[in-house]
């Protein structure tokens, strides 16, 4: 499979990854995905301190351990649970981004993280203290890249400005084309690498999407979606490619270095995997952005 820079690092990421979220909670079901994504080419996984509660990090640490070197683990911080309380508290503290790596550490069975991403952010938080504990781990060697999981311009606008993010994550799809409005621009020019979150828009651009889109998605209301995926459809060629087309659009941006759809099951994985092989033509690309929305943010905080 095809590998390309994230950014300005030194990580390599396969163009399509495994966004592991969700894996679920069975170890035998979650590692026999991963470790079949590793045997069809991909090398980069995506987790969350905050998904389940650290057993997704869990999981993945124990499908990667025979081959730890060979793989990109990014997973991601700036979520605190309080002991005894529900929920968790936002925390970009340069304190808590020290501590919690530790603990991301341990989940994943490993002394360093590949990619470390703020999982959110405000323009409230304290960014320089942000970015300089990033920058400290970095120097540490305990993680090799840092980037930003977000969806917000203004924040990411600030990230671009102030610090060496080698990534942002957002959400990016046919159906949510939001970061071409600004975000993606703005990341090429400093040569900072896009992780595509949600191509497949929540599996409504999948073979299983029909019920899926029977309702308002963004700036779709749910009387007009179902009508955009048939469209989408017959470009794509069918249902059995609408999710790889949906994939391949996605990366068909420069700077999108990979694509994160997730993956509950085998057959879901090889769907994905299976983008690599699909090749969208400008007409397709034509038609896709004449029938979408180019929608916009409505909070740029």
């Amino acid at each position: 499979m095809k590998r390309n820079r994230l950014g300005l690092s030194e990580l390599y990421v396969s163009e399509i990854g495994l966004g592991c979220m969700s894996l679920g909670t069975d170890e035998s079901r979650a590692v026999s995905i991963i470790r079949e994504a590793l045997e069809l080419g991909i090398n980069f996984l995506d987790t969350a301190d905050l998904y389940d509660s650290g057993r997704n990090e869990e999981l993945v640490g124990k499908a990667v351990k025979h081959c730890r070197h060979e793989v990109i683990i990014a997973t991601k911080v700036g979520n605190r649970r309080i002991p005894g309380k529900e929920g968790w508290v936002w925390d970009p503290s340069g304190a808590y981004i020290r501590s919690a790596v530790k603990e991301s550490l341990r989940r994943l069975g490993t002394d360093y993280i590949d990619l470390y991403q703020l999982h959110g952010g405000t323009l409230e938080d304290p960014i320089e203290e942000t970015i300089d504990a990033f920058e400290q781990l970095k120097r540490e060697g305990l993680i090799r890249a840092y980037g930003i999981s977000s969806i917000r311009p203004n924040v990411i606008r600030e990230y671009v400005r102030r610090s060496r993010i080698a990534s942002v994550m957002s959400q990016y799809s046919m159906l949510d084309r939001r970061p071409e409005e600004e975000i993606l621009p703005l990341i090429s020019r400093h040569e900072i690498s896009l992780i595509a979150r949600g191509p497949v828009a929540g599996g409504i651009l999948t073979d299983a999407g029909e019920n899926k889109a029977e309702r308002d998605y963004l700036d779709y209301s749910r009387e007009e979606l179902p009508s955009v995926r048939r469209r989408l459809l017959e470009i794509a060629g069918g249902k059995h490619v609408l999710a790889q087309t949906a994939i391949r659009y996605a990366l068909n941006e420069p700077a999108v270095a990979t694509a994160i759809p997730g993956a509950s099951s085998l057959e879901q994985l090889r769907q994905n995997v299976s983008a690599a092989n699909i090749r969208l033509s400008a007409d397709q690309r034509e038609a896709i952005r004449a029938l979408t929305k180019a929608n916009r943010y409505t909070n740029h905080r």
